[in-house]
């Protein structure tokens, strides 16, 4: 018996494919559209082959760690070898330099925040005990005060 719907596009070469473009960052939503089927087709292609799912989170981690790695590069500010070609009177120069990127801190605050929230979190919890405002006052005193504020509206 043949199975019924078209026949799957799922063989190697889009398994490699999808592969490849997991571990350059997309995500599942962008991958279908490139191979053109639909999200949900993905994911049932990733039920059907769980050694295929293993593998697309591995190629995913890639793009992960290579994004974890530029963030703390940029925390803690890092050099890289360049060159800098300049053209004076007609005669091209290039020289060899080491480009320097301070630290930032807006990578730094956001690093800190996700990997230690109990030191760098901005909201603190506050404590309170007791009563506040009409919580504290007695049933005659509410009274009074319900009927006072209802003529002034």
């Amino acid at each position: 018996m043949k199975k019924a719907g078209q026949p799957t596009k799922y063989n190697e070469t889009v398994k490699r494919l999808l592969l490849l473009l997991a571990q350059e960052g997309l995500t599942d939503k962008k991958m279908a559209k490139i191979i053109d089927v639909k999200e949900q087709t993905l994911n049932n292609w990733k039920k059907a082959h769980p050694k295929f799912f293993e593998s697309l989170k591995k190629a995913k981690k890639v793009a992960d760690e290579s994004v974890e790695r530029s963030l703390y590069e940029r925390a803690c500010g890092y050099e890289h070898p360049d060159v800098h070609i300049s053209n004076y009177q007609g005669e091209v120069t290039i020289t060899d330099v080491i480009k320097h990127y301070p630290p930032d801190p807006t990578s730094m605050i956001f690093w800190l925040k996700n990997r230690q929230p109990d030191k760098w979190q901005d909201r603190k919890a506050v404590e309170h005990s007791g009563n506040i405002g009409l919580g504290a006052m007695k049933d005659s005193d509410l009274d009074a005060e319900i009927k006072r504020l209802e003529k002034e509206a």
